[in-house]
């Protein structure tokens, strides 16, 4: 098969840092080959390099070339590529447009790639704007403009992150089908399940070098799945810390308000750890931004130990804006990229708890240090860290505000294995040491199973099963409940065929 793009010797270096040294690859049209690697690895700097982007001030020796055509990016973290300001109607809509045809061909073509991203309901979709998506949503239109714009080559980072086992599964049958039209796949990813399915070729990278490359099955031995943090007995619950009462959310399209949140009456104690899951779009992430004052459009209460809180984040005093803290998906989009991370992390303290600058920081290097985070790289500023080490940033700064509850949403999807299981130690000790009520946004069931006392499945804006979490995840008594644990046991049994089906004809 044809090399549609080729990286050789590549060294990307900035501030004295090789990010990545000595690295080359072949990406062979119909193929997929993957990146692994520990966060920093030098995986997405990698990718990044077939597009021809290096992080600014970085000194850049070896080639890239592409000679195949157009290549399009998958981010990690979607909502960067998206401009928040237009709907996906205009953001496709453009690309559609500069490839011709009839209004209803342009039309069709747009409403097809979604089909194939795996997005229901396009028409929907289309209405809203990015920040009305969830990121698994925001990731698969982002893969849609990729496939409008004709790339030959796509590069992947992390696809699955953020995302539920049934969306998992077709996101592995879009990647392979992609393939099967001719289109190079280049899969950056922790999760290897998803690489074990997918991939032909396994390139494992650490320290910004390749360590390791061949097949998946003779590259990528031992366990598939990280281990779970050890199990907790359930607590006595006590007075909730945290509650939703009759919680009724909007979104505002040119059509009006449509409802994503339908009655939603959830709690949570001191030193309790309830875990939200469902798929895609059910409705969690709008829920835990509810709880911090980051969406205000909605009916219904908020209350933090009894007490109504401000819907809206400007209408909460100091110490409200303190006490529930959110940990944001998409950790890159949280800090500022002109400043130092380890700045932005002491001046939560300064700002929320008024302590001192110096106290401030040294309390900000010993809780990144926890994290698995050295405070020399904490100093530089964000573009000069990975997905993973920038999402333990944002939890430390999350941290500092020394919070009652913390919404963590999508904390672990983007992190390697070792790194996960670290996070979730910390999250279990300070839920136990420091009595802090965690609401954990996720898709990790066996990070859900480990950590929460308390379950509660979304499905479409509806809660549609709680209660412990021992009982939920063992004897399940709704339907999608027990469809998502069941994708869940069999995620890492399935296997990448080619005989996949072809794509819907535009």
């Amino acid at each position: 098969m044809s090399t549609v793009a080729e990286v050789h010797g590549l060294r990307v270096e900035i501030a004295g840092r090789a990010l990545v040294d000595g690295v080359s690859l072949q990406a062979r049209a119909g193929r997929i080959t993957a990146i692994v690697g520990p966060s920093g690895s030098g995986k997405t700097t990698t990718g990044l390099a077939l597009l021809g982007e290096y992080p600014p001030g970085a000194r850049i020796e070896g080639t890239v070339r592409t000679p195949g055509g157009a290549v399009g990016y998958v981010p990690q973290h979607p909502a960067a590529a998206l401009n928040p300001a237009r709907r996906v109607s205009a953001l496709l809509g453009d690309i559609s447009s500069r490839q011709g045809g009839t209004r209803a061909q342009r039309r069709e073509r747009v409403h097809r790639a979604l089909r194939l991203a795996r997005l229901p309901d396009p028409p929907a979709v289309l209405r809203r704007f990015p920040h009305q998506l969830s990121g698994g949503q925001q990731q698969r239109v982002v893969l849609a403009q990729a496939l409008l714009l004709g790339a030959r080559v796509i590069v992947a980072d992390e696809p699955t992150t953020g995302q539920d086992v049934l969306t998992k599964q077709g996101i592995v049958a879009e990647l392979a089908a992609v393939a099967e039209q001719g289109i190079a796949v280049v899969l950056l990813s922790h999760d290897l399940d998803v690489v074990r399915q997918l991939a032909d070729e396994v390139i494992v990278m650490r320290e910004g070098r390749v360590v390791d490359h061949g097949t998946a099955e003779s590259v990528l031995t031992g366990p598939v799945r990280p281990a779970p943090v050890a199990a907790r007995a359930a607590v006595r619950r006590g007075t909730p810390r945290v509650e939703t009462r009759g919680l009724t959310a909007r979104h505002r399209t040119p059509r009006g308000a449509v409802e994503v949140l339908t009655g939603i009456g959830v709690a949570a104690a001191a030193g309790e750890c309830l875990a939200l899951v469902g798929r895609s779009g059910s409705g969690k992430t709008t829920l835990g931004r509810c709880l911090a004052g980051l969406h205000s459009a909605y009916d219904g209460t908020v209350l933090l130990d009894g007490t109504p809180l401000p819907r809206s984040l400007r209408s909460r005093s100091r110490t409200e804006l303190a006490a529930v803290q959110y940990v944001f998906q998409d950790a890159k989009a949280a800090f500022d990229e002109h400043r130092p991370v380890l700045d932005q992390i002491a001046r939560t303290a300064v700002r929320l708890r008024g302590a001192h600058a110096d106290d401030a920081r040294r309390t900000a290097v010993r809780t990144l240090e926890e994290l698995g985070l050295p405070a020399s790289l904490a100093e530089r500023r964000p573009g000069a860290l990975s997905g993973g080490e920038l999402q333990r940033a944002a939890l430390a700064r999350a941290l500092l505000a020394e919070p009652k509850v913390l919404v963590c949403d999508e904390i672990t999807s983007g992190l390697d294995p070792l790194t996960r299981n670290t996070i979730l130690a910390v999250l279990a000790r300070l839920r136990e040491q420091a009595e802090l009520t965690l609401v954990f946004i996720t898709h990790d069931v066996p990070a859900a199973a480990a950590l929460a006392d308390r379950i509660a499945v979304l499905e479409a804006g509806r809660v549609v099963e709680q209660g412990p979490a021992h009982r939920v995840l063992d004897e399940p008594e709704h339907a999608f409940t027990r469809t998502l644990l069941r994708a869940a046991t069999q995620h890492g049994e399935l296997r990448r065929t080619r005989a996949v089906p072809e794509p819907e004809s535009g």
